[in-house]
């Protein structure tokens, strides 16, 4: 009867509530790859654009490292300090203006950079962008999908995330070098700005300025904002969350100092421009890899068992630099185990203080650690550099 009555319908085949649970589905997976999108915008833009534009300009404006790496110091110091306020902010639902505006401003900043000619100038906007990595970068992005899906649903989301943002190194390095090359660090910089100028379109499309489902899951698992400090201060009384704290200092500070220089580091190893590129390239895909294997055979495992493997692989990563730098092959091999580990550890951040201490207050408290892991980035490739 259905067939003759509707021969062109499906609904004959699911009941309703199972059609709305499937496109409520695929409205949660776009939201989820729209915001990986945006990770590798980010991290590509802010973050791994940074050493190849300041070494462009270093031999035409006639600067020091120190003094061409001093801004992203003192970007990452306000940074740090941003990290509690953005968390909470996401964790009340601004995680829509957070994003978009904060890519407006990118975009903005991108645009001033390529007309500076004084080192002030450099000083202030190089600085400003720094700072807005904590409004763009991965946690408020997994706050927001914390906030939509809830703090225990969102292990599979932030993995997926994270595959997103494991190519921007992929993406961006080789790009910007290509900009390099055939214009010039100005014209690269406006290229950046127009890639946040699309970003805060699509962050103004895909978030919802208030998302009822997130805030009715806060609710059920007893985060409501009225409970939010008392859950946070019960959790600066935990010793384990202050170990916890210490672990992602030290991850964040070798972690940055690594990211900073490997590029100058390399080419003073004896290697040539494009091996470099080639080899850090390798960055990008290693992360996915490792993440890929954490969805494939750790969706169980505890994030405090794969987070200890995941550190113990950087110390050899970085002796075997330290004496293998001239050889590319050698190279391209430790760039992947340091791109694995690296990808592995960004799901095991953002999922440890869930599993370990509390699933409630998501974005404070990772907030919390945040702004001391962001001091150690800060200060970390200001004193390589020196």
């Amino acid at each position: 009867q259905a067939r003759r009555c509707a021969p062109f319908s499906t609904s004959w085949r699911h009941p309703p509530e199972r059609v709305s649970v499937m496109r409520g589905r695929s409205s949660e997976a776009f939201f989820i790859s729209a915001l990986g999108f945006g990770q590798i915008c980010a991290w590509g833009t802010l973050y791994y654009s940074y050493p190849l534009i300041v070494e462009a300009m270093m031999p035409e404006l006639g600067w020091q490292r120190a003094e061409a790496y001093a801004p992203a110091t003192l970007g990452l110091v306000l940074a740090a300090f941003l990290t509690y306020p953005v968390g909470v902010a996401v964790d009340r639902g601004y995680g829509r203006a957070l994003l978009g505006i904060s890519s407006l401003l990118v975009a903005g900043l991108f645009l001033l950079w390529s007309l500076v000619e004084t080192q002030a100038a450099f000083y202030v906007v190089a600085t400003l962008l720094g700072a807005l990595q904590a409004c763009t970068l991965y946690e408020p992005a997994f706050a927001v999908l914390a906030r939509r899906v809830g703090a225990g649903r969102a292990r599979a989301g932030v993995t997926h995330i994270t595959l997103w943002g494991g190519f921007a190194s992929t993406v961006f390095i080789p790009l910007i070098q290509f900009f390099l090359d055939h214009w010039g660090w100005r014209e690269a910089l406006l290229m950046l700005a127009f890639v946040n100028l699309l970003l805060a379109g699509m962050y103004a499309w895909q978030i919802r300025p208030h998302d009822d489902r997130g805030i009715e899951a806060a609710q059920s698992e007893g985060a409501a904002r009225d409970t939010e400090r008392q859950i946070v201060r019960a959790t600066l009384r935990n010793r384990v969350f202050w170990l916890l704290l210490v672990a992602m200092l030290a991850y964040a500070a070798a972690f940055s100092a690594f990211t900073f220089h490997m590029y100058p580091m390399l080419l003073e190893g004896g290697l040539s421009v494009a091996e470099v590129v080639t080899a850090l390239a390798f960055i990008g895909p290693a992360q996915v890899g490792g993440r890929l294997v954490i969805g494939m055979l750790g969706e169980r495992a505890s994030m405090r068992r794969i987070g200890c493997f995941t550190v113990a692989v950087l110390p050899p990563v970085f002796l075997a630099l330290l004496f293998f730098k001239g050889n590319p092959l050698i190279v391209i091999v430790l760039c992947c185990l340091y791109g694995a580990a690296n990808g592995i550890f960004t799901i095991v951040r953002s999922l440890v203080v869930p599993e370990m201490i509390t699933p409630h207050a998501y974005g404070a408290l990772n907030g919390i650690i945040n702004l001391h892991a962001t001091l150690a980035r800060a200060v970390a490739p200001w004193a390589t550099a020196v």
